[in-house]
C-alpha cells in the first residue's frame, strides 16, 4: 500500500462525529452518544489514522495506567476505507507505540476479530469467547 495515510495521537485531529456515528451503530457501542464518545476520547490514549488530507480513516483508543495494563477499545475503520489493510496498520502501529509496547498486559474484547489479533500475539483468555490478551508479566 502506498503511504497515503498517517497515524497520530493528536486528539485535536479526531473527527468525533464520524467516530460516534460508526460506534453508535456497532454491536459493542450501540447507541453511544456524541457526548459519551467525547468523554471516552478525553479519558483515553487515542490513535487516529488519516488520509494525507486529514480525513479520518479509523480510530482506536487504549485505557491504560501507562505502566502495567492497557485495554484496547473501539478499534474502527470507517466504512469507505474498510478492506484496504488499514485495520492491520493501525493495530500494528499501536502495539509498536513506545507508550503501549512496554505495558505488561494488554487486553481487549472482540466478537469477530480473533484472527486479526492472534497475528499480533494476542491469546484467548480462558474459556471466554470475547477476551484476549498479550501478557508479558511474569508472576512467580
Amino acid at each position: 500500500m502506498e503511504q497515503d495515510y498517517f497515524i497520530s495521537t493528536d486528539k485535536s485531529l479526531l473527527d468525533s462525529n464520524a467516530i460516534q456515528q460508526f460506534i453508535a451503530n456497532s454491536y459493542w457501542g450501540n447507541g453511544r452518544s456524541l457526548d459519551e464518545v467525547k468523554t471516552t476520547i478525553e479519558n483515553s490514549y487515542c490513535f487516529g489514522i488519516y488520509t494525507s488530507d486529514k480525513e479520518q480513516i479509523g480510530f482506536a483508543r487504549v485505557v491504560t495506567d501507562y505502566i502495567y495494563f492497557g485495554y484496547i477499545m473501539d478499534v474502527i475503520i470507517l466504512d469507505k476505507f474498510q478492506g484496504q489493510g488499514y485495520g492491520k496498520i493501525l493495530v500494528e502501529h499501536m502495539l509498536n507505540n513506545n507508550t503501549i509496547k512496554y505495558l505488561k498486559t494488554i487486553a481487549l474484547k472482540t466478537k469477530d476479530a480473533h484472527l486479526l489479533y492472534e497475528k499480533f500475539g494476542f491469546n484467548k483468555i480462558g474459556d471466554s469467547p470475547l477476551w484476549m490478551s498479550i501478557d508479558r508479566q511474569i508472576l512467580e
